[in-house]
């Protein structure tokens, strides 16, 4: 399936980042467009359209929308997440960088839709590049009259995984310590500053102007009935082509890897594929047809979540993987939820176990229980974020795990791919043996 380029459309060709250049291929059109249109039928479009959230849940943007709090005496808020910390994920850092403009007339569109003056972004703190891109077209698209009385804010975010929550997200926004908040009530409720507030991720935001200019039923006739539309997919890992590649929905893995990133690099064997960055459950090659869509990935029992793609080689020990992602969790986890503090440490303890060759089977079980006790139990989903990879690694290559703890050791004997890379952890604890109990 070829590339489908709705976001990201003529950003290869002209630079985009200027507001002229985005006029000159019909920037600006839908918004016009929609401010011609009565709120309701603004977001009654996007909602024909079946636009899904993707920032990684995949809830109907339309569905959202249409509970936000009416008639309420508070302001109502739009709040884009860029907050982009998924490992493995960057296509909001292309999007923002590369079509800033095409966020920003999603922005005004919604916060028309919603009835709202008021629009935050709040951007991870380390694209700074992408902070100043989006910068200057703000100031180009105010100095133009487009604004239209709303106000733009760009919020840069400290560097911390858990704001990428939207409850955290909020949280920080107020000036507050980046924790997630007890739900209910929910934000279209009572979400920024106790208001209604509609909150999105940035390519959902930047899909808008699209399905004004479509239509929300021709925009349904893109890809999967229940998955319509693109999704800007962000290949990484052992494959030739790494890169952010727009496609429809619907797209096969063995598309997206082969035909579009070259195959795994250096003709190497394909050993896993992590669909949607690193908090969901791996697939094996068997499941190399599945296609790209919410649901589709759904029922191969893992998660599309922000679509990013990360290709394994058979050079990659399981249980370092493991080691490597769950110590990222331990580190970002904001520790406001017991099973989440303690349960991301224990699985660090563990897993450093079984690869320094201390491991028995006694800890393999230990794992398992670890995993099936902080499940479901977290405040938010940074806990079960931790869970998804380490269960289904030790689900779907036991054999790997098991060996570990027969052969008192990493049956790779220093010849991983990912060895010695340092997770955040490492780079205070330098490899020091945590002691675990018997």
């Amino acid at each position: 399936m070829p590339l489908r380029e709705l976001v990201l459309e003529g950003a290869g060709e002209r630079d985009l980042t200027k507001l002229g250049e985005y006029r000159e291929v019909g920037g600006y059109a839908a918004l016009e467009r929609a401010l011609g249109m009565d709120p309701g039928k603004v977001i009654e479009e996007i909602t024909v359209g079946t636009l899904r959230g993707r920032g990684g849940a995949g809830f109907p943007m339309g569905r959202k929308a249409s509970l936000i709090a009416k008639g309420s005496p508070n302001p109502t808020y739009l709040v884009v997440n860029a907050d982009e910390s998924e490992p493995g994920a960057f296509k909001d850092r292309q999007i923002m960088g590369t079509v800033p403009h095409r966020l920003i007339e999603g922005c005004l569109i919604t916060a028309h839709g919603i009835e709202s003056r008021s629009v935050f972004i709040y951007i991870r703190g380390e694209y700074l590049h992408e902070f100043e891109v989006m910068r200057a077209a703000l100031e180009e698209t105010r100095g133009a009259d487009l604004l239209g009385g709303i106000t733009i804010v760009l919020h840069r975010g400290a560097g911390a995984y858990i704001c990428g929550e939207e409850t955290a997200l909020l949280e920080s926004l107020e000036g507050k310590r980046g924790q997630p908040r007890t739900r209910p009530p929910y934000p279209p409720i009572t979400g920024l500053y106790a208001s209604p507030t509609q909150i999105n991720n940035v390519q959902t935001i930047a899909t808008v102007p699209k399905i004004i200019e479509l239509g929300g039923a021709e925009f349904a006739k893109i890809g999967p009935q229940n998955s319509p539309g693109t999704a800007v997919f962000s290949l990484s890992g052992n494959v030739v082509r790494p890169g952010n590649y727009e496609l429809e929905l619907g797209t096969s893995l063995r598309e997206l890897i082969y035909d579009i990133g070259g195959g795994v690099a250096g003709g190497r064997e394909l050993k896993a594929i992590i669909p949607g960055g690193s908090s969901v459950p791996v697939l094996t090659p068997e499941q190399l047809d599945t296609p790209l869509d919410f649901d589709s990935i759904a029922a191969a029992g893992s998660f599309l979540g922000s679509a990013a793609v990360m290709v394994i080689d058979d050079r990659c020990c399981m249980v370092q993987l493991a080691l490597r992602v769950s110590k990222f969790y331990m580190h970002e986890s904001c520790g406001k939820c017991t099973p989440c503090r303690e349960g991301t440490r224990w699985l660090v303890q563990l897993l450093d176990r079984l690869e320094g060759g201390q491991g028995t089977q006694a800890d393999l079980d230990l794992l398992d229980s670890v995993c099936a006790r902080m499940l479901g139990r977290s405040l938010c989903a940074l806990g079960d974020f931790a869970v998804y990879p380490v269960s289904s690694y030790m689900e779907k290559y036991r054999d790997e795990f098991q060996a570990h703890v027969d052969e008192a050791g990493c049956p790779f004997g220093g010849e991983s791919s990912v060895e010695g890379i340092l997770a955040p952890v490492d780079q205070h604890s330098h490899h020091k043996t945590v002691e675990v109990p018997a």
